[in-house]
């Protein structure tokens, strides 16, 4: 839900201010249809502009004309006087159609002409694109309003709808452009400055003034990061435009025959430049494509103007009909940038009787300057918001907004303040948000989070658990956060406590401690698995099979060195007490092997983390990753254990090294893949060792091995590889039938190479000092493991369902060589 949060507050858009304002509509005479993409325009001067796709304009100007003319093909222009001395004037068209009779044509076989001008498109392609320019800056303004429908109770039914109606007061509702009542439930402003370097490329933000209002909304901190220009970056000119995270292929990408149909239809006035107005429709319903019209400048074959649209049809969950217009204007180094967009879309409801949300976002850019790049440090923060951005007047709003708003738009901050404050709603909010967080907020301290709250297995009976956390209320530099947990069966009292404190937020540095005794498992002690709460929540319910009872204390300092480059150092020194059959020979007092059950380790571990252009947003005393692109994540750790120091009995060192990326592959869809090697270079107990983590429950987890066992493989040098390939609707949108559920194939693959020293195979005892045989293992000596996969998401819209084979080490009668493991997502 954190993520469909931030997938909702990340679009922009708007216009520009004037001194007069003329605004309308154009109509059919004989229908009353509204009119789209009609030109309306100063006669015998280059100022005009053209109707939106609900025939509505709006022109502002500095001095006021005599008239104003409408001009559509296939219709009789229409010219109509303005008022003097009035700076807001409302002038509508009622065109009627053209009376002409028409001689005999006779169509030749020749080039569609539209086809002429898309090579001239592609041939000043490369000239007109803002990645032309060496750097770009300009001011932004956003707006963006979110509010939702299908609200109204039906008589007699009961549910989500009775819910919200009975906290809200329908009297509030606004009526859409549709005639819907929505209720509004959140509105935002924002004024920034936005940075942009070629190379090395680099953005920044830099916002001066927000105004947040919506529910669930606390202090609005982290929504500000999240709603500027910075996410708004729909650049035509490259192959693919990312829309929500998806990848659709733009009307003059390369190759633009194979995806699209173009129609020229007109050649008309947008603002001071004339254009050729373009239709184009994608060839296949399903494809990751648009429809809609381009405005093509006639000098510069530059897109002016694009108005796109984003079908029901096509393959993407829970929005319907998203629709961008965006206009360009060329910058003094010849390369065009955009000044306005907009951008409207549907988040639809599960089913027609529930809920859909309303998107509507406006950006618009000024003082724009080129070709003046900053100093690299000074991109060390991706988004950076002023002290007391959030404290603007209206004053200040009225002063520098990009436009006016309307009255309707006054109101809207009316209304959502009025919902969002009424004691029903603002309970309904929290509700939604422990949900989200994981967390209920008390004040100063927020308490869970419930995927640890309870479980059962055989060691410890019912487990129950209560933690909580000091939040943003409580202080700005420290959290404090802990838990307890009690077993009924073995009547043991675990605990967790732990002290952050944050020294900095610019190059954000933090310096922490902790101490815990409690129960895991080998092989989910791994530092892969602390962002999974809810895989680590169920490993503790049913066998629990070598559990180890651990006393852990720890510390650590880390710091950020630059944007995307993280360090790291942290020491720990933990007490092993395996409660299974478990030993290992350790030297005795005359260097003889003598088997040993317990051990103590002290670590000293440094680990760097880069991440190129990494954009990450602070939510109160923590931060969001928001992705860096196309560019890979690499990491790299270091560990040495400490021999003889705070009681340590193992002596080693091991190092790790992990490389993430996901990438765009045209038609083929996007691949994600994960690299990952390691070495422990000294014989060590085998929990140390890198335990590989398998699967054994139904479900799939892309950290895993989905056909490994639990605790089946370990090695001292491994080497692995998880790869995943989203397909799309490639394949199931050319099935017939298929196709109209939106299928989506994908296919995945683990290998995992792996090495068992023989100094670590004669440390294993094959009796514990209690005479009983222990749990054995596997070494991968014999060559690498490796398991493939196909299967299908979005069944349903969130279920995926994924069917393994597992290739190698097959011989062994408990292991399986096919199986099925379901998950669920919310996928766009």
């Amino acid at each position: 839900m954190r993520s469909l949060l931030i997938i909702l507050l990340s679009f922009t858009v708007v216009s520009a201010l004037a001194q007069n304002r003329i605004s309308g509509k154009v109509t059919d005479a004989r229908t009353g249809e509204a009119l789209p993409f009609v030109s309306v325009y100063i006669k015998n001067t280059t100022t005009g502009t053209t109707t939106d796709e609900n025939g509505a304009y709006n022109i502002k100007l500095s001095n006021l004309p005599d008239s104003l003319t409408a001009s559509f093909v296939g219709y009789q222009n229409q010219t109509k006087a303005v008022k003097k001395g009035a700076a807001a004037q409302v002038i509508n068209f009622d065109l009627g159609l053209t009376s002409v009779s028409l001689n005999e044509i006779l169509i030749r076989p020749e080039e569609n002409p539209a086809f002429r001008i898309m090579r001239q498109v592609m041939a000043h392609k490369k000239k007109n694109d803002k990645r032309k320019l060496t750097a770009y800056q300009y001011e932004a303004y956003t707006r963006m309003q979110l509010q939702a429908d299908n609200l109204l109770q039906k008589k007699g039914r009961i549910g989500l709808r009775s819910a919200v109606t009975s906290l809200v007061d329908t009297q509030l509702f606004v009526t859409g452009q549709n005639g819907k009542k929505l209720m509004p439930f959140f509105i935002s402003e924002s004024l920034s400055d936005y940075f942009y370097n070629r190379d090395p490329r680099k953005t920044k933000e830099l916002v001066k003034a927000t105004k947040v209002t919506g529910i669930g909304i606390q202090d609005g901190t982290l929504v500000s990061q999240v709603i500027g220009n910075i996410y708004q970056d729909y650049n035509f000119y490259q192959n693919w435009v990312s829309v929500l995270r998806k990848d659709f292929i733009s009307p003059i990408a390369d190759g633009w025959k194979g995806s699209y149909e173009y129609e020229l239809e007109d050649s008309l006035l947008v603002g001071e430049n004339w254009c050729y107005q373009i239709k184009f429709n994608q060839k296949r319903a399903q494809d990751l494509a648009f429809n809609g019209y381009l405005w093509i400048d006639d000098e510069t074959f530059a897109i002016r103007k694009i108005d796109a649209t984003i079908s029901k049809s096509a393959n993407i969950n829970f929005v319907e009909g998203i629709h961008l217009v965006q206009e360009e204007l060329p910058t003094e180094a010849g390369a065009w940038l955009p000044v306005k967009t907009r951008i409207n879309m549907k988040i639809s409801p599960l089913s027609e009787t529930r809920p859909g949300i309303w998107v509507d976002i406006n950006t618009s850019a000024k003082k724009i300057k080129v070709n003046n790049p900053q100093k690299s440090s000074f991109f060390d923060e991706a988004i950076q918001i002023v002290q007391k951005a959030g404290t603007s007047t209206d004053t200040f709003w009225v002063a520098n907004r990009h436009d006016t708003l309307t009255a309707a738009d006054q109101r809207l901050y009316t209304v959502v303040d009025s919902i969002k404050h009424s004691p029903r709603m603002a309970r309904f909010a929290t509700i939604a948000n422990v949900l989200a967080t994981g967390y209920f907020k008390v004040v100063k301290i927020s308490l869970g989070p419930y995927p640890y709250l309870y479980a059962n297995n055989n060691i410890e009976g019912h487990r129950f658990q209560g933690g909580f956390k000091t939040n943003i209320d409580f202080s700005k530099k420290w959290e404090f956060s802990g838990y307890t947990a009690y077993g009924t069966l073995d009547q043991r009292l675990k605990y967790g406590a732990n002290v952050r404190y944050i020294i900095t937020r610019k190059h954000w540095s933090e310096v922490g401690f902790s101490r815990r005794e409690d129960l895991q498992r080998v092989g989910f002690m791994s530092e892969k698995l602390a962002a999974s709460p809810f895989l680590m929540g169920f490993s503790r319910f049913g066998d629990l099979r070598r559990p180890v009872f651990t006393k852990e204390t720890s510390a650590y300092l880390q710091r950020d060195i630059s944007r995307g480059v993280t360090q790291r150092i942290s020491i720990a020194n933990r007490v092993f007490q395996p409660q299974y059959n478990f030993a290992f020979y350790n030297k005795g007092a005359d260097n003889q092997p003598v088997p040993t059950k317990d051990f103590t380790t002290t670590e000293l571990s440094f680990l760097t983390r880069y991440a190129n252009n990494e954009v990450k947003v602070i939510n109160d005393n923590d931060r969001i990753s928001l992705g860096n692109g196309k560019w890979p994540v690499v990491s790299f750790k270091y560990t040495l254990g400490l021999n003889n120091f705070l009681g340590s009995t193992v002596d080693y060192q091991r190092v790790d090294a992990g490389i993430t990326q996901s990438f765009v592959m045209g038609r083929l869809g996007k691949a994600n893949y994960r690299l990952e090697a390691g070495k422990v270079f000294s014989p060590v107990p085998y929990p140390l060792l890198e335990v590989h983590l398998g699967n054994q429950t139904p479900f799939y987890y892309v950290q895993t091995f989905n056909l490994m066992n639990n605790f089946e493989f370990a090695s001292d040098t491994y080497a692995s590889l998880h790869y995943e390939q989203y397909f799309e609707g490639l394949l199931l949108n050319s099935l017939p039938l298929i196709k109209k559920l939106k299928w989506r194939l994908l296919a995945t693959s683990n290998v995992l190479y792996g090495h068992l020293s023989k100094e670590n195979l004669n440390l294993i005892v094959p009796q514990n000092p209690d005479n009983l045989a222990q749990d054995s293992f596997k070494s991968l000596n014999n060559g690498p493991y490796a398991e493939v996969g196909y299967g299908i998401e979005n069944i349903f819209r969130v279920v995926r369902v994924d069917a393994i084979h597992r290739l190698t080490y097959l011989n062994d009668p408990a292991v399986k060589k096919f199986g099925l493991r379901v998950s669920f997502q919310f996928k766009l």
